[in-house]
């Protein structure tokens, strides 16, 4: 029995797929089911009902599953205990929303090259939902998103809240002649916003909904200085972390509304595995360098 053939019959539950379970492990689609069939050859049981689609455990195959999730953390435990003490070397797999990615990532990039010159940075963004899927995965060594305070996290993931960060609502300057002291009084200008899946524009679609109000999008586009840029163009409303507002090329241009009824605010998570090894250090300066990223200016300096 092999640790190889338990992580590729744990990806394959997974994934329910063995072709991501392959694509997850950087493995073929051959070597995958061969570990699988050397797996249940071992145990002398099935563990896998291969008449249904997406490819499911059979009742033994549950159990065991939840007993290599455990033999899988206790390997981890291990090489951690022995990886500890080294220089961290090799690929650090980072994630970061869009939102935030471009404010904080050049700094971070750089400033980890200096501590960890044997350590190279590889970068990926996505929704931080998504994020954290990578993570769980195996795909990602760690993670910092935005999500609200509280937030509960997969019990093989570590999640600590670095940080508070405030959601404004903005407009091109002198766009109301009358400031609007509540959503109702602004909403129908409508937005330019992230694509769904974005927890900016689920928060505010909740809030105008709760007020009987609808979501009108006029722009959809990643990228919060491009979102910001077409504000001030007067293609309807923002709604931006406020340090990435505070430090956009587009501030002059641009005000905030102080709604009365909405006054979002989010925790800055870092995200990572239990067990990191000697990758933790590395892990806790982008979480530090990431916090500053996003602190208010008037705190920053």
């Amino acid at each position: 029995m092999k640790i190889d053939d338990i992580d590729a019959f744990v990806a394959v539950i997974r994934c329910q797929s063995i072709s991501h379970a392959a694509e997850s492990l950087q493995l073929t689609q051959p070597a995958i089911t061969r570990r699988v069939q050397n797996f249940e050859q071992a145990l002398g049981v099935e563990l896998f009902d291969r008449n249904t689609k997406p490819l499911k455990p059979t009742t033994i195959g549950t159990r065991v599953y939840q007993q290599c999730r455990s033999i899988l953390r206790e390997m981890d435990a291990l090489r951690e205990l022995v990886a500890s003490d080294t220089p961290p070397s090799g690929v650090l797999r980072l994630g970061v929303p869009q939102t935030i990615g471009d404010v904080v990532l050049l700094d971070a990039l750089k400033q980890l090259r200096g501590q960890f010159p044997d350590l190279r940075a590889q970068v990926s963004t996505g929704w931080g939902s998504s994020l954290v899927g990578k993570i769980e995965a195996g795909e990602l060594d760690a993670a910092a998103a935005l999500f609200p305070a509280g937030k509960i996290f997969p019990e093989n993931i570590q999640g600590e809240s670095i940080g508070k960060v405030e959601l404004v609502v903005v407009c091109a300057k002198a766009k109301f002649a009358k400031k609007p002291g509540k959503l109702a009084d602004c909403y129908e200008q409508g937005w330019v916003l992230n694509p769904d899946g974005c927890g900016f524009r689920a928060g505010l679609q909740r809030t105008l909904s709760d007020q009987g109000l609808a979501l009108k999008i006029n722009l959809e586009t990643f990228g919060t200085e491009l979102q910001l840029g077409l504000v001030a163009d007067g293609m309807g409303l923002g709604l931006v972390p406020k340090p990435l507002f505070d430090k956009s090329a587009h501030r002059e241009q641009l005000e905030v509304l102080p709604l009365k009824d909405f006054k979002p605010v989010m925790d800055v998570w870092l995200m990572y595995p239990r067990f990191l090894g000697n990758l933790q250090g590395p892990v806790d300066s982008f979480g530090r360098m990431v916090a500053a990223s996003l602190r208010p200016l008037k705190d920053a300096t």
